[in-house]
């Protein structure tokens, strides 16, 4: 159980209330006495107030062993940090201190032989922060989610403090003869929390006194409507998925343009964050999105280098590939593919000559070429023998099944392939793969083996020659 104290009213009252009276972990027992072995104190030390970040955490120490609760201390130059990121102090000293927290949670977990699942993380924050919350969310401009404000519990980290206010604890406090340290930068109208906190509750609680307990309610219900919607969007996302692979998810772009656009708005944010969850996504883009889905083509980039495309009824978002990746593409038929490591794929319509059995032809070719080059059966890629056509390129993805040729019609997981071949797992995302569309079959793995349904049979007229040029290749 990690208490994270900084030294100031609220937290010092957390670590009081957690050591002498009761509280509700969330976990399973409601309102309840903590044992005094499973706390554990953490203080971040953010190096950004010189002598009082010290006193700080001095204070903290002697708090901790006044209630004889151990306490680990962690001092981070948050600002150097920050300058290396995006320069915003205070997500990186929020970041800085739940990473902390995490680490020790588990490390306490490991040293007590207990299942990291059991393990919490608790923070005083208050209805007042609840409040503030909200109205910088407002400010920022937010959805659902961000407007339901701090949730009372977030996998292991809980709240127990969310119903009371500031001032309640405070008074705790004072009754029991328990002192705390005061943040200077708290009034620091430049922060938009201080701005909120001095600047806009004092305006609003003249007209409600009692805003802080109706916000707590109205987030409360946010929170809930917000649950039940995500859950309805997830099911609503695991449906439309066509395809995905690292970095790569394929959507129905019909299916989500039918969807109530609450649920399309979900949808999408879920898909970008899956492929990177670093992204900060803007309503702006969201939107950008959905546009390209109701138009039905085009294509629009996105924050952390994301990509939007839609195209042939799918849309696809993807971030850069990986050094050495394969990145999906359509391969035209006739045509060439560069894959951007000096390496390409190249295709070829040809016509079986007469009085050749197109069977035989494809073996020769395979003895000339080895693994390198393959002739298929143009039907069977779906391939258009005089119109030609496409094929989708990407990478291997989790739970992609051929039947390799040779083995009379029995499939093998592609992985097991790959391993049969001896190509190192780190090594396997630069695999081409060739498909008859981004959820169709495989018909070769370029370099492997084709699949057995794409082979030449003696009714084959006209095969598709597919090559992997290596980097510096001669042929053209």
């Amino acid at each position: 159980m990690v208490l994270m104290v900084s030294g100031g009213a609220d937290s010092t009252a957390l670590l009081v209330l957690a050591a002498t009276s009761e509280l509700d972990i969330d976990d399973g027992r409601g309102v309840a006495r903590i044992a005094r072995e499973r706390l554990h104190v953490l203080h971040v030390n953010h190096q950004l107030r010189g002598l009082d970040a010290q006193e700080d955490e001095e204070f903290v120490r002697e708090l901790s062993e006044r209630f004889g609760i151990p306490c680990d201390v962690v001092s981070v130059d948050v600002r150097a940090l920050a300058g290396q990121a995006d320069g915003n102090v205070e997500n990186t000293g929020r970041e800085v201190r739940y990473r902390a927290a995490n680490r020790l949670a588990n490390k306490l977990s490991e040293e007590f032989g207990t299942p990291r699942s059991a393990a919490r993380i608790l923070t005083a924050h208050t209805a007042n922060d609840r409040a503030e919350t909200f109205f910088m969310n407002a400010i920022r401009g937010s959805g659902p989610s961000g407007l339901s404000s701090i949730p009372r519990r977030r996998n292991r980290i809980v709240r127990p403090l969310l119903d009371r206010t500031h001032e309640e604890l405070c008074d705790l406090l004072r009754m029991r003869g328990i002192v705390w340290r005061e943040d200077d930068t708290n009034r620091d109208t430049r922060y938009l929390r201080s701005y909120v906190r001095h600047e806009v509750m004092p305006v609003v609680e003249r007209r409600n006194p009692r805003v802080v307990s109706s916000l707590t309610a109205t987030c409360d219900i946010l929170g809930d409507e917000d649950s039940y919607m995500t859950q309805a969007a997830t099911r609503t996302f695991r449906d439309l998925v066509r395809r995905s692979s690292d970095g790569m998810v394929a959507l129905d772009a019909a299916r989500l343009g039918a969807c109530d656009v609450a649920i399309a708005r979900r949808v999408v944010r879920m898909a970008i964050l899956g492929i990177c969850p670093g992204a900060r996504i803007e309503a702006r883009h969201v939107a950008q999105v959905l546009s390209l889905v109701a138009r039905g083509s085009g294509s629009a980039s996105i924050p952390m280098g994301c990509d939007a495309r839609v195209e042939y009824g799918l849309l696809f978002l993807r971030t850069a590939a990986p050094a050495g990746s394969v990145s999906p593409a359509w391969l035209e038929v006739p045509g060439r593919l560069e894959l951007g490591d000096g390496r390409a794929v190249v295709a070829r319509l040809a016509q079986v000559p007469a009085g050749s059995k197109a069977p035989e032809v494809a073996r020769a070719h395979s003895r000339e070429w080895g693994k390198a080059s393959v002739m298929l059966d143009a039907a069977s890629c779906a391939v258009d023998p005089v119109h030609g056509g496409r094929l989708w390129v990407d990478a291997p993805a989790p739970g992609d099944v051929l039947c390799p040729l040779g083995m009379h019609g029995q499939s093998k997981k592609l992985s097991d392939l790959l391993n049969e071949a001896r190509i190192p797992a780190a090594e396997r995302g630069a695999v081409p793969v060739l498909r008859t569309s981004p959820t169709g079959r495989v018909v070769w793995v370029a370099g492997v083996r084709p699949d057995e349904g794409a082979r030449c049979t003696p009714d084959t007229r006209t095969v598709v020659e597919l090559t992997l040029l290596e980097r510096q290749d001669p042929r053209p």
